[in-house]
């Protein structure tokens, strides 16, 4: 994790802050009643900051409803138009995100980073595979980490000559291994905090399991300090898959559902005991484990290592409290389960 801190209003990234969950709206920007009932629908979601496109005027006059009814940070994504970044900021935007040389020369760039200093608004620099600058395609002979690297720390130079250094940066690439090994090199190259995504990864499902090799590798090696699952369609399915790749690295409370794959050994229906214990619990924060096995093989041992666990039987189930035996379980096994996570989540409040 980065060792250089930015404050995007009061939500801290980087400097060992918790890794903090994006996304990005996809309604009119113009349209405020809309764009505030989606950034609210991500809020609710998980989301600790949400992105939307700030295009044109009309957008930068949308840019204070939009911030004083938000219940989280908000981020203004502008290209090429330095006076819409100044708009935004203007109107209380909370952080940028641009790419200083396509904003249109030297004196742009002083003029925005004079009004950011002013209003206290970090400018995350996003790198991306599909708009790298001709001349490093060239230099690389297409996209490459190196080249995304590269365009990053001209970026940021841009920015650094003007004394600005409330930067995050972000190194994007609908190729996994090619974001991974972006990041890697970053992180290594400076201290800025780094914006995790692999870009237009896809539908829920293929996006999602490209999101999680390329996001939780780099959470792995210690290289990230806020992250997005970019996924096609609903931006509101993204948090939740970013809050599943914190959980499963621990790095975000809540609770945590293990079950088994099943096999021809199974009495019960696993599948939909735990869909509707997961969906019962999904917006818990306490730590507890909890886990739904299918027969008796696994199941013991699995639950020496949950909170509550149920092991199947023949359409009926074993509770585990702390790896210990509790009672036998028959009917609505579904309904057990959510009864007992619910004394267990209340006895240990």
């Amino acid at each position: 994790m980065s060792r250089y801190a930015v404050k995007v209003k009061d939500l801290q990234i980087g400097g060992g802050a918790p890794v903090s969950v994006q996304s990005m709206t996809n309604t009119d920007t113009r349209d405020v009643a809309s764009t505030l009932a989606q950034i609210k629908a991500l809020a609710a979601a998980g989301c600790d900051i949400v992105r939307f496109s700030v295009y044109d005027r009309l957008c930068v006059g949308a840019v204070r409803s939009l911030v004083d009814q938000s219940p989280v940070p908000l981020v203004a994504d502008i290209h090429f138009d330095h006076r819409l970044a100044i708009g935004a900021m203007e109107n209380g935007i909370h952080k940028l995100r641009i790419n200083p040389g396509n904003i249109g020369g030297d004196e742009k760039v002083r003029m925005v980073v004079d009004c950011a200093k002013m209003h206290h608004v970090p400018i995350r620099i996003g790198v991306n595979s599909g708009s790298l600058e001709k001349e490093i395609m060239e230099k690389y002979g297409g996209v490459t980490a190196q080249g995304m690297v590269e365009s990053a720390m001209k970026h940021a130079k841009l920015l650094e000559n003007n004394g600005f250094y409330d930067i995050v940066i972000s190194l994007k690439a609908s190729d996994v291994k090619t974001t991974v090994e972006a990041y890697r090199l970053a992180a290594k190259q400076c201290d800025y905090p780094l914006h995790l995504g692999v870009t237009e990864a896809g539908l829920p499902g293929s996006g999602t399991v490209k999101s999680a090799i390329g996001i939780g590798s780099l959470l792995l090696d210690g290289i990230g300090d806020t992250i997005r699952v970019s996924l096609t369609g609903d931006p509101v399915e993204e948090p939740g898959a970013a809050l599943e790749i914190l959980r499963a690295l621990k790095m975000r409370e809540g609770i945590s559902f293990v079950s088994c794959p099943t096999c021809g050994r199974t009495r019960i229906d696993v599948p939909g005991i735990a869909k509707r214990v997961k969906e019962e619990f999904k917006d818990v924060k306490a730590p507890v484990r909890v886990a739904v096995m299918g027969c008796v093989v696994n199941g013991p041992g699995e639950a020496r290592g949950a909170d509550v666990a149920l092991c199947g039987g023949d359409n009926c189930g074993a509770l585990y409290i702390h790896g210990q035996f509790i009672r036998k379980l028959t009917g609505d096994l579904a309904e057990e389960m959510i009864a007992v996570v619910k004394e267990y989540l209340h006895d240990i409040r």
